[in-house]
């Protein structure tokens, strides 16, 4: 008997162990983080959400900007006279207000179609253009055809500088309505760790006509750090914009057949095809190739031996020229000890 006594203490004694192993195992599982998603634009945490995009002006008197820190993408586009305007990518998160909003321009169409059927928002466009933008695979948003409450004013602005879409209101009408945007999608370029070769740059500038922006390498905050016109790139908030890739994309401009209201020409971006250019991150300059096969396809990069130029997870940048760049380079310790 009693032996029978010990048996049934031990199995109960090994029934509640594993009761308890299971217990804790439960327990330990439930502790674990959910897995975090990561936005394939930017690389950074955040949703794929529908892609918003949203063109902004990038004269002198349209600074400081509005809620350009939260896209994923930003493309600096040359227009007419030499000068930027933006191209903004929301999808990870869509701020409240963005501004100030100005018209589309025929480049937007090729360079946007990468990302699928995108909602546009914009000011206007030539009339000329207007049925270019009707016809392209993206959902027309444009300011002419939403109410006020949308494209509100924002009355310490002057015109045409101040226009601001509610981003939150717009995104909330395609939803309501059932507009067909697509969530966002790779576009050809990955997140990852740097390429072995590299050169080292402190900062560089990138030039248009009438227009310029520095990058400024930021040790301590690990992106570059934007000036535009040689003016630190500030938002309304007050955060100096700082994009953790920048690329330095050059690409075929010339004369489209389209002009301003004044007559100016308004040049085209060609980002179909192939060129070269370079891949900033980390402090480092990466010069590669680009190639885009057709205008449903991504940007993807490459290095002189064909493998990738991965990029750093986090705000992108793409500037659109056709002139190189100019970059400096740290001062070598032997000739700065020798200025002392």
């Amino acid at each position: 008997m009693r032996f029978k006594h010990l048996v049934i203490i031990a199995i109960t004694i090994a029934s509640l162990a594993l009761t308890s192993c299971a217990a804790i195992s439960r327990t330990i599982e439930q502790a674990k983080p959910e897995p975090v998603e990561t936005n394939v634009l930017s690389g950074r945490e955040g949703v794929n959400g529908p892609v918003l995009v949203v063109k902004i002006d990038d004269t002198n008197l349209a600074h400081p900007q509005i809620g350009l820190e939260d896209a994923d993408v930003v493309y600096i586009e040359q227009v007419e006279g030499g000068l930027t305007r933006l191209a903004a990518v929301f999808s990870s998160k869509v701020p409240i207000e963005v501004g100030p909003v100005r018209s589309a321009r025929i480049s937007d169409i090729e360079i946007l179609s990468q990302f699928g059927r995108v909602a546009f928002a914009y000011s206007g466009a030539q009339k000329k253009l207007l049925p270019v933008i009707a016809a392209a695979n993206l959902q027309n948003l444009g300011a002419q055809a939403q109410p006020p409450t949308i494209y509100t004013r924002d009355p310490t602005r002057i015109n045409p500088y101040s226009m601001v879409l509610r981003g939150d209101l717009l995104m909330t009408k395609v939803i309501e309505k059932g507009y067909l945007v697509d969530t966002a999608k790779s576009v050809g370029w990955s997140f990852g760790q740097a390429p072995a070769a590299g050169v080292v740059v402190t900062s560089a500038t990138i030039h248009w006509p009438a227009a310029r922006y520095g990058a400024e390498w930021s040790s301590r905050d690990k992106c570059w750090l934007l000036l535009h016109n040689s003016k630190p790139d500030y938002v309304r908030t007050g955060k100096q914009l700082c994009p953790t890739t920048l690329v330095i994309q050059r690409v075929l401009i010339t004369a489209s057949e389209y002009y301003d209201k004044v007559g100016g020409v308004t040049p085209l971006s060609h980002t179909v095809g192939t060129g070269s250019g370079f891949i900033l991150r980390d402090g480092k300059a990466y010069a590669g190739t680009w190639v885009r096969t057709s205008p449903d396809l991504g940007t993807t990069w490459t290095s002189a031996d064909g493998s990738e130029i991965a990029f750093a997870p986090g705000q992108v940048w793409v500037a659109l020229t056709d002139t190189a760049p100019d970059f400096t380079y740290p001062i070598p310790q032997a000739s700065a000890s020798a200025t002392k």
